[in-house]
């Protein structure tokens, strides 16, 4: 009985030290997690600002460049809707937002998000393609039907809506453009990112099997847009606004590469498409666009790389170095305890063996015993 007392014992201790290896190594794979996502988060930070091939200019005189570049862009397609719409602003202001046709309307597609760089917004803009780089976004569907009314016969009312509006100053309305309605639209669903002025959306990022983050991943289109602050307060009526409804609708889980290479050896993460910033672009799973970039002529504008975010980057990198030696530090500490663990089962089992063993041997005994008594 003390035998197998002791055993048993023997087996509970070894039991709660693999249980408690378990533990520490559970507690370690999350921190590990916990890193490599803020390291991933400045890598994005640090790979969108060394992909940037615009010089450091003044905010204003940046500002001012980019809106009236993608504006004039927009006014070349002066037989559309989203053309019409600017030529309207461009004669009376905003005076423009406040006539019934057009209250409803938020702008165009092209000119309710930013880039940080040149390479985004040509390769969003490839992506998204200039038909929907030109769609009129309104906020709710009694604005839509506005903008387009039909006659008895069931025919466009030449003489109403945009098409009124496009004769009134000389235009024509040529072929379909394309109106997003906000309020249709189905929304972003999840949690956002804390603490964060531009309300990014918290998504999943894509892993290999291993565990680790796809090598070239600069993060998620959806949230590499930058809303302007005049339309961050913007809401529907169920309180969404222009991330989780217009940029996730038109973007998703659009995964964002460095390379083409790199987008290619990431395929198993990726599920909703994928573009590189030299030019590669997987439409969704299984659908490549091959052959030479198509330059769209109307582009997201772009932000302005200010003075006094250089010294954020710098920053951003010493804390990236710091990450990156904690992150070795873990995976040291992992190892180790992974090590304790494979001990700790390696005696648990031997010792099973012995217990497994002394009771065979118990129960020998026993039946001998047992059977010499029956003789007696």
């Amino acid at each position: 009985m003390e035998s197998s007392e002791k055993l048993q014992d023997d087996l509970r201790t070894l039991g709660m030290k693999i249980k408690q290896h378990e533990d520490s190594l559970k507690l370690l794979r999350n921190q590990k997690n916990k890193l490599d996502d803020t390291i991933l988060d400045m890598q994005v930070k640090l790979g969108k600002y060394h992909s940037s091939s615009l010089p450091v200019v003044n905010k204003d005189e940046s500002h001012l460049q980019s809106e009236h570049e993608t504006t004039e862009q927009i006014l070349r397609h002066e037989k559309s809707a989203a053309g019409i719409l600017c030529q309207l602003k461009a004669h009376h202001g905003s005076q423009a937002s406040h006539l019934t046709l057009t209250k409803d309307v938020l702008g165009v597609v092209a000119t309710l998000g930013k880039v940080d760089d040149e390479n985004l917004s040509r390769i969003f803009s490839e992506y998204l393609g200039v038909q929907t780089m030109l769609a009129v976004v309104c906020n709710t569907f009694e604005g839509v039907k506005a903008l387009e009314t039909f006659n008895q016969d069931g025919c466009i009312d030449k003489t109403s809506g945009l098409h009124g509006l496009a004769a009134s100053i000389g235009r024509s309305l040529d072929g379909r453009f394309i109106v997003i309605c906000l309020e249709n639209l189905r929304p972003y669903a999840g949690d956002f990112v804390a603490e964060d002025r531009q309300r990014r959306l918290d998504l999943l990022k894509p892993r290999l099997p291993n565990g680790e983050c796809p090598p070239g991943f600069l993060g998620f289109a959806v949230n590499m847009i930058n809303v302007d602050s005049s339309n961050l307060s913007f809401v529907t009526a169920s309180g969404e606004g222009l991330r989780e409804t217009l940029f996730y609708n038109l973007f998703s889980h659009l995964q964002v590469y460095q390379t083409r290479a790199e987008m290619f050896r990431a395929l198993p993460c990726i599920s909703e498409g994928a573009v590189s910033l030299d030019g590669g672009m997987i439409r969704s799973n299984g659908v490549f666009s091959l052959g030479s970039r198509e330059e769209v002529d109307v582009r997201f504008p772009k932000t302005s790389t200010m003075l006094e975010e250089l010294e954020s980057y710098s920053e951003t990198e010493k804390q990236m170095i710091e990450m990156r030696w904690q992150k070795e530090k873990l995976e040291e500490d992992n190892k180790r305890e992974l090590a304790l663990l494979n001990t700790a089962k390696f005696n648990f089992e031997r010792k099973k063996q012995d217990f497994v063993k002394f009771l065979a041997q118990s129960s020998t005994y026993a039946t001998q015993h047992q059977f010499q008594a029956g003789r007696r």
